[in-house]
């Protein structure tokens, strides 16, 4: 916030108001007073006090009050005197500066404008202009994480990943719910995808063992272009959507590494129903019992090696090929022929993606 523009106000008052007024920044300092000698002035110990309040206190002579509504308001207005005229005074202080503030922070401030970006609430031909006003750097390589956090913390789920991130002119931390928390952040020029997880993997490593809080976190594609992060951003979310379908075991989803999930995912139902009654018989899927299942999971996560499969399994191999055999009789798939096999697999996929859908009435 541009002490300038609290100092314009507070000089538009003086004479109206009649009395010393000013405001205090984030480190107890007097930026802005109708006293022109008082800027500069310590008053950390009236910050440390309203800290714990909302409402207004009195000290020495003044009245204090949080711009804003949060008991950590970054800036804090006071007004000379401790009757009930100072009171309402820094009443109408704080909501009007918390007003400007916001109308400039909105106008101003380079997590707004990636917010407006990602969300889709400003105009590609805007941006760019945007981001000269901003002497926002616009060809940087950046990723976007969508960090969701599930049950209830005694700390504010945007703090806890701001905490992280500290460096506000490089990484952008954004709330975009109550429980999803956007990290833009940037990243060296052809960043290997391992490193990007590897971020993301201290993320939800950091929230878990600090502060217990459990949490997924998808990953969308990097981007060197700003105009790109709102594309970043919507990959990431289908990541976590993909991802609660088909890697039910994972928090940490890639859009990159979503494969064939990502394709079945896109496709409507209807088709969806159609491909499944072309490719088993009626019932046959339905079947299979959970061995039969866990059999073929195994058989796929080898490779369709007959060998490995009945070793992993701990059964004969002549077992696993009468269970196999059982599957072609069933279904008219041999999964032990590879086109065979993947029509199975994605049957499997489509068959988990309906399940995971709402039933309408």
């Amino acid at each position: 916030m541009s002490n300038r523009m609290f100092q314009g106000v507070i000089h538009q008052m003086k004479e109206a108001v009649d009395r010393i007024i000013g405001v205090i920044d984030e480190n107890g300092i007097i930026i802005s007073c109708s006293e022109l000698v008082k800027i500069g002035e310590p008053r950390q110990g009236i910050r440390d006090e309203l800290s714990y309040t909302t409402d207004a206190i009195v000290s020495g002579g003044y009245t204090y009050r949080p711009i804003g509504t949060s008991a950590k308001a970054e800036y804090v207005v006071f007004v000379e005197g401790e009757d009930k005229l100072a009171d309402k005074i820094s009443m109408i202080l704080s909501i009007s500066l918390s007003n400007i503030k916001s109308l400039y922070d909105e106008k101003y401030d380079k997590s707004s404008f990636i917010k407006n970006i990602i969300l889709d609430n400003i105009l590609p031909s805007d941006i760019y202009i945007k981001s000269k006003e901003l002497h926002f750097n616009s060809d940087v390589a950046r990723v976007v994480y969508l960090v969701k956090f599930y049950g209830k913390s005694e700390v504010n789920p945007f703090d806890m990943v701001q905490n992280m991130f500290p460096d506000k002119n490089k990484d952008y931390v954004i709330s975009v719910g109550e429980h999803d928390i956007v990290l833009v952040k940037e990243i060296k020029q052809n960043c290997d995808i391992k490193e990007i997880e590897k971020i993301a993997k201290t993320i939800s490593d950091t929230l878990s063992t600090e502060f217990y809080t459990k949490v997924s976190v998808g990953i969308g594609t990097a981007v060197d272009s700003i105009k790109d992060l709102a594309r970043s951003f919507k990959e990431a979310q289908v990541a976590l959507e993909v991802g609660k379908v088909f890697d039910t075991e994972k928090n940490i989803i890639s859009y990159e590494n979503l494969g064939i999930g990502r394709l079945i995912y896109q496709l409507p139902t209807t088709l969806c129903e159609m491909f499944l009654a072309e490719v088993f018989k009626k019932g046959s899927l339905e079947s299979l019992d959970r061995e039969t299942l866990t059999t073929i999971q195994c058989f796929f996560e080898n490779n369709l090696n007959v060998s490995e499969t009945s070793r992993k399994l701990f059964v004969h191999r002549n077992t696993l090929v009468y269970r196999l055999e059982k599957i072609r009789k069933l279904t008219g798939l041999d999964l032990r022929e590879f086109e065979h096999a993947i029509t199975f697999k994605v049957a499997l996929m489509v068959k988990k993606y309906l399940s995971s859908k709402p039933i309408k009435f």
